[in-house]
C-alpha cells in the first residue's frame, strides 16, 4: 500500500493567538487563515481530511507549528499518528485531539478520509466564559491519551456531528458562530464522557475532586518544572500530602506523581532537542540539571534512549 507522509509540528505560543508565519530554527508557524478561503470565520477551520491534505499540502508537507486546538476524525483508511513522540494506530473510528504545543506527525494511506476542525483559544473562550478548552481532559493534560477509538454506534453519532459542523461552516445562516460552538462542545463533551469510561473515572464526587486536583497539579508543573521536580514541592503548593498527590496521579493517569513530573521535563527536553540549536549540556542546564550525566540518566529511563539516540531518530 502506498503511503503519503504528512508531518505536522505544533509549539505553544502563549502571547499571540493571531499568528502570522514567522521563521525560527527553520520551522514555520502557521496561522489558521492560511487554510481559509477568505469567506469563513478566520478563527475556525473545517474540512474533510482528503481535501485538507490537498489544500494544505504546501504548508503541512514540511515541519511546522501552530497555536490552535484541533480535532481529527478518521472514517476511512489506515496509518499511524505520532503525538509527542507516542505512536498511535489510525483506523476507521479513530478520533484525535491536539493541543497547542504538541509535536505530531502522521503516515496515512492514500484512501484516507475523515474530518478535521481547529479553532483558536479566543474563538471558543470568548463565547464560553465559564468553560475553558483546557477543562477538557484531552486538552488540559499532557498525560492524557490523545486518541479515542470509537465503536460503530459512537462513530455514527460523532460522524453526524462533524458533518453538521461542515454544513454550518459553509452556510450563511443567522447565529452561525453560536451553532458551530454548540456542535464543537458536543464533540468535546461526548469525547470526555467516552474517555472517562475508558479510564474508569465515574462521575462521583471523589473522582471529580481527584481530576480537579490533578489539573491543578499539572498547571503547577507547567509553571515550575524547570526549577522544581520533587513531589513534596507540588504537594505543598496544593495543600495536600505527597502520599495523597501520588494517589491522585495513580487514579487519574495510572502514574506516580514523580513520573508525571519527569515525563513533562523529558517532553520539554525532546522539543528543545528538535528545535533549539544548542548543545545537550546547555539544554540540560536550561531544564534545571546541573549535572549532564544525571540528565542523560533521567532521559534514558523515561524514553528508553539517550538524548543523542533520540536526535538521530527524529531530527532529520
Amino acid at each position: 500500500m502506498s503511503i503519503c507522509v504528512v508531518s505536522l509540528f505544533a509549539v505553544l505560543l502563549y502571547n499571540n493567538y493571531h499568528l502570522f508565519i514567522i521563521r525560527m530554527n527553520s520551522i514555520s508557524v502557521l496561522h489558521i487563515e492560511l487554510f481559509q478561503s477568505g469567506r469563513n470565520t478566520s478563527d475556525f477551520y473545517f474540512n474533510t481530511m482528503k481535501e485538507h491534505l490537498v489544500v494544505g499540502h504546501r504548508h503541512i508537507e514540511k515541519p511546522h507549528r501552530h497555536d490552535f486546538y484541533a480535532a481529527v476524525l478518521f472514517t476511512k483508511g489506515k496509518g499511524t499518528h505520532e503525538i509527542d513522540f507516542q505512536k498511535y494506530e489510525v483506523s476507521e473510528g479513530s478520533l484525535f485531539f491536539l493541543s497547542p504545543g504538541q509535536i505530531h506527525s502522521w503516515e496515512l494511506s492514500e484512501d484516507i478520509d475523515g474530518y478535521i476542525f481547529f479553532c483558536s483559544q479566543e474563538f471558543y473562550e470568548m463565547h464560553y466564559v465559564s468553560q475553558k478548552l483546557r477543562n477538557f481532559p484531552f486538552f488540559g493534560s499532557v498525560s492524557f491519551p490523545r486518541k479515542l477509538q470509537l465503536d460503530a454506534g459512537e462513530l455514527m453519532k460523532t460522524d453526524s456531528l462533524f458533518q453538521e459542523l461542515g454544513k454550518e461552516h459553509q452556510s450563511q445562516s443567522v447565529m452561525k458562530e453560536g451553532f458551530i460552538l454548540s456542535l464543537m462542545s458536543q464533540v468535546f463533551i461526548n469525547a470526555t464522557r467516552l474517555f472517562s469510561k475508558d479510564i474508569e473515572m465515574r462521575s462521583s464526587s471523589a473522582s471529580l475532586s481527584y481530576f480537579k486536583h490533578y489539573q491543578d497539579f499539572e498547571n503547577l508543573i507547567e509553571q515550575h518544572f524547570t526549577a522544581h521536580k520533587s513531589i513534596s514541592h507540588y504537594a505543598s503548593l496544593l495543600g495536600i500530602t505527597p502520599k495523597h498527590l501520588n494517589r491522585i496521579a495513580q487514579t487519574v493517569v495510572q502514574k506516580t506523581a514523580t513520573d508525571v513530573i519527569t515525563e513533562r521535563v523529558v517532553l520539554e527536553a525532546k522539543r528543545m532537542l528538535m528545535y533549539l540549536d544548542e548543545s545537550l549540556v546547555e539544554i540540560a542546564f536550561r531544564l534545571g540539571y546541573e549535572e549532564y550525566s544525571y540528565f542523560v540518566r533521567v532521559f534514558r529511563k523515561s524514553s528508553g534512549m539517550t538524548p543523542t539516540q533520540f536526535m538521530r531518530k527524529y531530527k532529520v
